[in-house]
């Protein structure tokens, strides 16, 4: 019998409607937003820890707002435990930093978020002495040969920003744990119900709240999710001790914009597949990817791994043309918004020149020679964008 307390229970949809609400003494059929940053402390404190982050003392060790999202989130996904972050990165940056240790080496995605290849190529060698390895996760034999004996960690996304590239997350998991690592996902362009890449073997899977489980660009959040005991470990060292934790608001705004998130995604997956057929017909336009195409290199992956719910929100494209005709393009949409970031309700556009990229040499050929147009699919009427489009190469590159 359905509960809608038991995400084993019900569907993806009614899970994002009730999952981590509690009814409490005001009666609120919501969890309601609770502002303070410290808690009734029992009759004899004497014994508390005052690190421990299962017993509500002060806000940075857990509150009311991050408990009820981190519950939503941990079942949605299909894992024991979830924590939630103030960004995207801030989780990222808390999985390295409670896993890793001096002399450990990772294998890391050649394309990946820009404050990843930063964190990997800079900042932690040069500080901690971790060392790492890029390479095209998309090639398999590639991966088997990066690692060594010191490896404790492979990361990934599972469609790369801003290439698209898709990691077969399944066999990449084999590859990391015959080696004995860990293998850490970034699931942000694939929230669930569109994939959970705990089922085909990651050990953590990472999700920049911000996009498309708040869905509405007006909160920041990051959260990991994945076993008990690895999400604990994260919770003592990165949680309360580093301290970047989700403030209650946001949590509270995070998780009224998760509710409609099953909705939403269908949208954002049915518009992107327009548009990608649209762009992809257009002679004027240079390249396009997204693996919802026949010709992406990973196109049967990508059907197959994401069970053909959609193929991502999130396309590169680039017209036939210098800079000047990319950016006379983006000036003319009426419709999409030239600003950065994705998962929103509005389309957004950002143009990326060639080489204003860490790891820009990784990047295929025709990033490299044109930049690129990355599309975030928003909510809108797919024919209102695409006659937007329309309209803009027109003034870009009259046909």
């Amino acid at each position: 019998m359905p509960d809608k307390h038991d995400p084993a229970t019900v569907s993806d949809a009614t899970w994002a409607v009730h999952g981590g609400n509690a009814t409490d003494a005001s009666g609120a059929l919501r969890t309601p937003l609770v502002l303070a940053n410290s808690y009734l402390l029992p009759e004899d404190p004497s014994q508390l820890s005052w690190s421990d982050p299962n017993t509500r003392i002060y806000a940075r060790n857990g509150n009311v707002n991050q408990h009820a999202l981190e519950a939503k989130l941990a079942a949605m996904d299909g894992g024991e435990s979830a924590l939630v972050f103030a960004s995207g990165v801030a989780a990222l940056h808390a999985v390295f930093f409670t896993h890793l240790r001096a002399g450990d080496h990772v294998v890391v995605s050649a394309v990946t978020y820009e404050a990843v290849w930063r964190l990997f190529a800079e900042l932690l060698p040069s500080r901690y002495g971790i060392e790492a390895t890029f390479v095209d996760t998309t090639d398999l034999d590639a991966v088997r040969a990066a690692v060594r004996p010191t490896t404790r960690l492979v990361h990934v996304e599972t469609i790369a920003n801003p290439t698209t590239a898709v990691t077969d997350i399944a066999a990449v998991a084999e590859i990391a744990h015959a080696a004995g690592a860990l293998l850490s996902v970034d699931g942000t362009f694939t929230p669930p119900p569109l994939y959970r890449p705990l089922a085909d073997g990651a050990d953590l899977v990472v999700h920049s709240l911000t996009k498309f489980i708040n869905g509405h660009g007006d909160a920041m959040g990051g959260a990991v999710i994945g076993s008990r005991e690895l999400v604990a470990r994260i919770r003592a060292d990165a949680g309360v001790d580093v301290g970047g934790v989700l403030a209650p608001f946001n949590a509270w705004l995070i998780m009224r914009g998760s509710v409609t998130l099953p909705l939403r995604l269908r949208q954002h997956l049915a518009n992107a597949q327009r548009i990608a057929e649209f762009l992809d017909a257009e002679p004027r336009i240079a390249f396009v990817a997204y693996p919802g195409l026949p010709g992406h290199p990973q196109h049967e992956l990508a059907a197959r791994q994401f069970g053909g719910r959609g193929c991502g929100a999130v396309l590169a494209f680039a017209l036939d043309g210098d800079p000047a005709v990319q950016n006379r393009f983006t000036a003319a949409l009426r419709v999409i918004t030239s600003a950065v970031s994705l998962g929103h309700d509005e389309s957004l556009i950002v143009h990326v020149a060639a080489g204003a990229r860490g790891g820009d040499e990784h990047y295929p050929e025709q990033f490299q020679r044109y930049g690129h147009l990355r599309l975030a699919v928003g909510l809108e009427d797919a024919d209102d964008l695409i006659a937007d489009l329309r309209g803009a190469l027109d003034a870009a590159l009259p046909a």
